[in-house]
């Protein structure tokens, strides 16, 4: 991914991201990501019945890599893993909600300008112009 869409301010969201995910792969849903402690959603991925399963084996966060068409073990390169403390779906059966606690520290692979993992959701979309601000610089 590009420094510009990772850190820039201009909006240009994936419209086809769900499309080019399952193009590919077969029997995967979203699952919202939420701190167990604080409440904020700090990602949102997708999740195969297979990483459903590891997840609960595991007590631990592990999604479907809808970008690399594998299995993945959320922060086991960068050591910020997470543990399962709650799963929920919803009325339809067709989401997730995972809570879970980080054993380290934030949850992206970006980081601020302290070197630390934030949140995903580190950048909110001015409702008047639509131009990003980094609300965790």
């Amino acid at each position: 991914m590009s420094k510009e869409l990772e850190e820039g301010l201009k909006l240009t969201l994936d419209w086809n991201k769900l499309e080019k995910a399952v193009e590919g792969t077969k029997g995967i849903i979203p699952v919202a990501v939420q701190h167990a402690d604080t409440k904020e959603v700090i990602l949102v991925a997708y999740i195969n019945q297979i990483a459903f399963e590891e997840s609960l084996k595991r007590k631990m966060l592990v999604l479907w890599s809808s970008s690399r068409q594998e299995l993945w073990i959320k922060g086991l390169t960068s050591g910020e893993t997470f543990e399962l403390i709650n799963a929920y779906v919803n009325c339809e059966q067709n989401s997730l909600l995972f809570e879970v606690r980080p054993n380290r520290g934030g949850i992206c692979h970006t980081k601020n300008a302290k070197g630390e993992p934030r949140n995903c959701y580190y950048r909110k979309i001015n409702l008047d112009t639509a131009v990003l601000e980094n609300v965790d610089a």
